[in-house]
């Protein structure tokens, strides 16, 4: 899959974008969107619930490291 920052391809012929080119980009960035938003909401759901078990929590502690980690590396 393309990178959502990646610039579409420019036909060196006359400097244009061909229409191809801006749709794949376009999708990459909606699915990157899409991306972010599911891990906002785990983030969110994590970060909602409450607990006294040990277990449990480092449990969610864990979770919400990754999904962090994970939205860092998204940038």
């Amino acid at each position: 899959m393309a990178n959502a920052l990646q610039q579409p391809e420019v036909d060196p012929g006359n400097g244009v974008v061909s229409e191809e080119a801006r749709r794949q980009a376009h999708l990459a960035c909606a699915e990157q969107s899409r991306l972010r938003q599911a891990l906002d909401l785990q983030r969110e759901n994590i970060l909602s619930q409450r607990t006294s078990h040990p277990a449990r929590r480092s449990a969610l502690e864990a979770a919400l490291a990754q999904i962090e980690g994970q939205i860092e590396a998204m940038g």
